[in-house]
């Protein structure tokens, strides 16, 4: 069985508490035996996976099969083609170059207000990016924007493979069907 989950803003990808106060994946009423593959920091949202079947942690997981995970980043300052252009390339974060990805300019994707809001100023404007990445280091994503000059402020992963979150609401999960499976090969 592989779950999709629209991991809410401020929950741990993790059954077990760590820290007081934190949400739990626990509290949202898996099924026994299941786990997440791979995860997101409590400060991210969207498109988690989980499954009771090992084999798709490493088939979805290892960059050596290629499987893209699509991000909308909202970020601090008017992002510029060049930029774009860097991440594309890749950019050194933690002495390491990352591996090439597609980036790109995002309209204004009108996504509801998190809760709570993101850190807002008068005096800096917002914008969005759309990243797919090949590979997923700790906190590769937010690195990568502030690496370019523009700072993550809201990050929701919208797609792994061909599979895409859809409208499920934030905090909901189901089950994926035959076909939504093959799109994750994708």
């Amino acid at each position: 069985m592989i779950l999709a989950f629209n991991k809410p803003y401020g929950v741990l990808s993790q059954f077990t508490k760590q820290e007081p106060g934190h949400r739990m994946l626990a509290e949202f009423g898996f099924p026994k035996r299941i786990y997440p593959i791979g995860r997101l920091d409590w400060d991210s949202e969207g498109l988690l996976l989980l499954s009771d079947e090992k084999e798709w942690n490493d088939f979805l997981l290892h960059p050596r099969h290629g499987h893209e995970r699509t991000y909308h980043v909202q970020v601090e300052g008017i992002a510029t083609v060049d930029a774009m252009t860097e991440l594309r390339k890749g950019v050194l974060i933690q002495e390491r170059k990352t591996r090439p990805c597609r980036a790109r300019l995002l309209d204004e994707p009108g996504y509801p207000p998190r809760n709570p809001p993101i850190r807002f100023r008068l005096s800096l404007p917002t914008s969005w990016i759309e990243l797919k990445l090949t590979e997923g280091k700790n906190r590769q994503v937010r690195r990568m924007t502030a690496a370019v000059g523009f700072p993550t402020l809201r990050l929701i992963r919208t797609a792994i493979g061909g599979f895409a979150l859809g409208d499920l609401p934030a905090g909901k999960w189901s089950e994926l069907s035959h076909a939504q499976r093959e799109l994750l090969k994708k």
